[in-house]
């Protein structure tokens, strides 16, 4: 059976990269792995073993066009309230929380938030299916 291990994006700035996804999420360098023409940097936190793969290439210098096929990222929290308020507090602009209702009950509770690269990321309430 295949087990999710992580997701790559790429970036133009590491260190910008690396600090918006410890102040957003929690994550911290967990490997780094530099070769010639790009590095790799691997973000997980003590929640999931799951990772965000940074891709950096070298040299570059212009934004990455992200297309019309990137869909999103998504991670779920304990409190979104509260997570709202400390991401929005640290200057990281999130979006405004959006309640999604099916036949009368709540199925989700969510807001975007956009890294510096334009990767937008889901931030879920745990509820349902969404742990």
């Amino acid at each position: 059976m295949a087990k999710a291990i992580h997701s790559m994006v790429r970036v133009l700035d590491e260190a910008r990269s690396v600090d918006f996804y410890s102040k957003a999420f929690g994550l911290k360098v967990a490997d780094r792995l530099d070769f010639d023409t790009f590095t790799l940097v691997y973000m997980s936190n003590d929640e999931s073993e799951f990772e965000v793969e940074l891709t950096i290439n070298k040299g570059r210098t212009e934004p990455y066009a992200l297309g019309d096929g990137y869909g999103h990222l998504a991670v779920s929290v304990g409190d979104l309230d509260a997570e709202h308020a400390r991401l929005a507090a640290a200057g990281l602009a999130p979006n405004k929380i959006v309640e999604f209702n099916r036949d009368g009950a709540l199925l989700a509770r969510f807001f975007f938030i956009t890294d510096p690269d334009g990767y937008k990321i889901e931030v879920l309430q745990r509820h349902g299916r969404f742990k």
